[in-house]
């Protein structure tokens, strides 16, 4: 959910903290309905890092 508009097609950055720490990822807004939003991560190497970062932070956390 975003607080601003963004334009179907346009590139944003996301900038957000998870548990492992502050992620920035580059995507492009492909879905909205109100100020809900869908992305496509354009960086995925990094977005896939990140996300498989918090999954193990949060796996080892919670048993």
């Amino acid at each position: 959910m975003l607080t601003i508009e963004a334009l179907l097609g346009e590139g944003v950055e996301l900038n957000f903290t998870l548990p492992c720490g502050p992620a920035k990822i580059h995507a492009m807004v492909r879905q909205k309905n109100a100020f809900r939003y869908g992305f496509e991560f354009v960086d995925s190497d990094s977005a896939q890092e990140v996300v498989r970062r918090t999954c193990r932070e949060l796996a080892f956390n919670n048993p």
